[in-house]
């Protein structure tokens, strides 16, 4: 087992995976294939292309504009749910991030507005214990699966 992941007795799969990553970008694949790998095991892996996508973003913001103290780590959720997953991206940056309307020409800002039309309005930010903030979102499978 990783460390900082959870487990589940023997022959069960966990109903939550949770796991600290150092704060770089070369965590972000990590936690997106970590993602991948559970929701296969989960028997979710037809939401595996929304789900890496919203994490991905997730975790980049933090990664980007989380900027923290030197030792501090990025967590990731994953939460089994009835019919999909809860993704949770846990910083110690106490500053939240907003929902912007990026222009056709603009770099960047458009993460969250992905993370909106992938899940279907359902993500938010919300407090933690200790320092920061926790940006969680959720992937159904009869959200954006169903539109596609």
């Amino acid at each position: 087992m990783t460390p900082g992941t959870s487990a589940a007795p023997t022959g069960e799969r966990p109903a939550a995976v949770v796991r600290q990553w150092q704060h770089g970008p070369r965590s972000v694949g990590r936690a997106r294939k970590l993602l991948a790998a559970q929701l296969d095991a989960w028997g979710l892996a037809h939401l595996t292309d929304t789900a890496e996508v919203v994490v991905s973003e997730l975790f980049t913001n933090s990664v980007r504009h989380a900027r923290v103290p030197d030792g501090r780590r990025i967590a990731t959720h994953f939460e089994r749910l009835e019919n999909g997953v809860r993704i949770e991206v846990h910083d110690a940056n106490d500053v939240r991030p907003v929902l912007q309307n990026a222009s056709a020409d603009a770099e960047s800002g458009r993460g969250l507005a992905l993370v909106d039309a992938f899940t279907g309005g359902r993500w938010g930010v919300s407090d933690r214990e200790g320092v920061g903030k926790m940006v969680w979102a959720v992937c159904l499978s009869d959200g954006m699966e169903a539109a596609r």
